[in-house]
């Protein structure tokens, strides 16, 4: 039978424990819940957790303290990969609700610069992309050229836009971006890029990339635990499309 000392120290253990992992459950809900949570999400959350949630505060025993140390080396390690902080910087810069607000003022710019490359980018990859679509129609060989086919075939001047221009329009794009009002912490940044389409055209295509990405990977884990659910050994002959319907 454990003695009333020994009783007290393993509750001081608890204790300890709890001050450290009671405060991540509320952000491992969020993020891991039923509602989307964005990429964009990681970036203020990590610094949310460093320089609040896991720091030092008076009360912690020495207990907690080491787990909170612990916990700030696996953050560091899980993201020290270059690419990692690259990808969350851009995410949150382009999450209507936190801009720059999260990324250090010497990045700024670095940021603003791949941003504005990755938009070049996007642009051109969409020109190629309609113009492999784009296919002439057979022409009947017997007709009379029509007058709109001799202007087809011998056009006139055409406008082109220099990669200057487009570098231009991008930098304003970006620029106004910065300096519209920031969103609300709740509103649902996909909602505020298709309000604000029309406004910055070639910035919301990037948006649309980053943030369609999800911030953990609890959503597809939960997609397949439905699917399993669904496709049982007595359920073996459904379709695709009703299982599709199920799911």
């Amino acid at each position: 039978m454990a003695s009333p000392e020994t009783g007290f120290l393993d509750l001081e253990v608890i204790e300890s424990v709890n001050l450290a992992l009671h405060p991540l459950q509320e952000f491992t809900d969020a993020l891991s819940g039923e509602s989307y949570a964005s990429v964009s999400y990681v970036k203020p959350v990590l610094h949310l957790l460093k320089t609040s949630v896991l720091a030092e505060k008076e009360g912690d025993t020495d207990l907690t303290k080491d787990i909170k140390e612990k916990i700030l080396d696996y953050m560091n390690t899980k993201y020290d990969d270059p690419a990692t902080p690259e990808l969350l910087d851009v995410a949150s810069f382009m999450d209507p609700r936190f801009k720059s607000s999260y990324i250090s003022v010497e990045k700024i710019q670095d940021i603003k610069t791949r941003v504005m490359s990755a938009v070049k980018d996007t642009s051109q990859e969409e020109g190629e992309h309609s113009q492999a679509k784009s296919v002439d129609p057979p022409i009947n060989k017997r007709a009379k050229p029509s007058l709109g086919s001799l202007l087809k075939s011998n056009p006139g001047p055409t406008s082109t836009t220099s990669d200057m221009q487009v570098e231009q329009v991008v930098e304003a794009e970006v620029n106004s971006y910065l300096l519209s009002p920031t969103s609300d912490s709740e509103a649902d940044p996909l909602a505020w890029w298709k309000l604000h389409h029309f406004t910055y055209p070639k910035l919301s295509k990037l948006a649309w990339r980053y943030l369609c990405i999800p911030a953990t990977s609890s959503p597809s884990e939960r997609l397949f635990s439905t699917s399993g659910n669904v496709v049982t050994c007595q359920r073996a002959c459904l379709k695709p499309t009703k299982v599709n319907m199920l799911v």
